[in-house]
């Protein structure tokens, strides 16, 4: 587990611009379980990629998008460890993966972008994307 200090600013991110942190399993069950309208999760990391290109897309794609989900929400990998694991019983059958991106609409996954659609990609990249799915979906 990482140390509170240390991800404190990468939490502060996504919280920032509206992202609700969802810290345990609980509270993760208590949000997708019962799920309506559109749920963005991301699953954040410490990594490299999370930081240069996940985060900053991910808002880029909130700034830009004419159409947004009701509800952003984030858990943080190697942090919050249950509601990680939980929050992955939710992206099945994809792999463990982190930085994660998901969309969720109704209770049903419908988009999922994986650590290895991230890395070697810019924000602008994954941005543009996003908003791409949110125009779509949303």
């Amino acid at each position: 587990m990482y140390p509170e200090q240390l991800v404190a600013p990468m939490r502060t991110d996504l919280s920032s611009v509206g992202f609700e942190e969802l810290k345990t399993a609980d509270a993760v069950d208590s949000h997708l379980g019962d799920h309506k309208g559109t749920s963005l999760l991301v699953i954040n990391s410490v990594c490299g990629c999370a930081a240069g290109a996940a985060r900053p897309g991910v808002k880029l794609a909130l700034e830009h998008a004419s159409k947004k989900p009701d509800h952003l929400v984030t858990v943080f990998a190697g942090v919050d460890t249950d509601a990680t694991s939980k929050a992955r019983e939710y992206t099945l059958p994809y792999p463990p993966s982190s930085p994660s991106i998901a969309l969720f609409k109704d209770g049903e996954l419908i988009h999922f972008i994986e650590r290895h659609h991230i890395e070697g990609r810019n924000a602008q990249m994954i941005g543009q994307h996003l908003v791409q799915v949110f125009e779509e979906y949303c």
